[in-house]
């Protein structure tokens, strides 16, 4: 869900590189009365419908409404942070966040440093390129791809095209730029994001190419290791799937169009 790939390498690097005070980019405006349990999620706002800041630099989107939900369900108080996507992880074990909100993939090199619970998303990959243009994944040779850096994006692409150019950005939004303005040939990326782009004045020029790419990728929260918040987050989004109010978030947030393309994970996995 970008959905995203972070190594055990960087992610090791840059919790050295950590310590000190919290992020605190964008936090939401959620205020706890006394005695009230917080639960401090980290979340990445650059992953439009998932978490993403409207114009009054709100922290909203699928992620968040999903997070407030699950603390509600947990008799909690969300306390919402948005900051740079490289340092969540890191955030996690410095224990300046509880919980990780952001898009995040369900990959080994992950689990390795972090425990994940059960899935409340199904993600695909796309590339886009401009509309009339027959494009594969064999002709990516000799191009130049955006994606996002530490992504599935990219991590697929040197795997399955190494020929092709990969240029990696820090956000979502710069790949996005650099595509409309030409910079950069294709650009690979998860199917719901994209698809919400290719409706705006930006991407009107532009569309999928070929089917989406399903590589089994799952959207977690992730938790620090052996943290007895994972089964109270999994209870949460049992109870949530089972009446209804995901299905309602679901609605909101994504068309029709897209969920013909992702399966939205109706059932718990572990």
């Amino acid at each position: 869900m970008n959905i995203k790939y972070l190594s055990v390498v960087l992610g090791t690097a840059l919790l050295v590189a950590c310590g000190g005070e919290k992020p605190a980019d964008t936090p939401t405006n959620n205020t706890a009365t006394q005695g009230e349990t917080v639960i401090h999620i980290a979340t990445e706002s650059s992953f439009k419908p998932f978490s993403y800041l409207d114009n009054q630099g709100n922290t909203v989107g699928f992620e968040i409404d999903l997070a407030n939900a699950l603390c509600a369900e947990m008799k909690a108080k969300c306390d919402i942070t948005s900051q740079e996507w490289d340092s969540l992880i890191p955030s996690l074990h410095a224990e300046k966040s509880d919980a990780i909100m952001a898009g995040m993939s369900v990959t080994p090199e992950r689990q390795a440093v972090v425990d994940f619970t059960d899935s409340y998303f199904d993600n695909k990959l796309v590339i886009i390129g401009k509309k009339g243009e027959t494009v594969t994944l064999d002709s990516l040779a000799g191009k130049t791809v955006g994606v996002q850096q530490s992504t599935l994006s990219a991590d697929y692409l040197a795997k399955n095209q190494p020929k092709a150019t990969v240029k990696p950005y820090d956000k979502q939004d710069n790949v996005y730029l650099d595509l409309s303005a030409g910079r950069i040939d294709y650009m690979m990326s998860d199917f719901v994001p994209v698809s919400d782009w290719l409706k705006t004045d930006a991407g009107a020029n532009f569309e999928i190419k070929g089917s989406p790419i399903d590589i089994d990728d799952k959207v977690a929260i992730a938790i620090r290791k052996n943290d007895a918040l994972k089964d109270k987050f999994n209870t949460a989004l049992a109870t949530i799937k089972s009446n209804g109010e995901y299905d309602k978030l679901m609605a909101k947030y994504f068309s029709q169009t897209a969920s013909t393309e992702t399966t939205p994970t109706q059932q718990t996995t572990n």
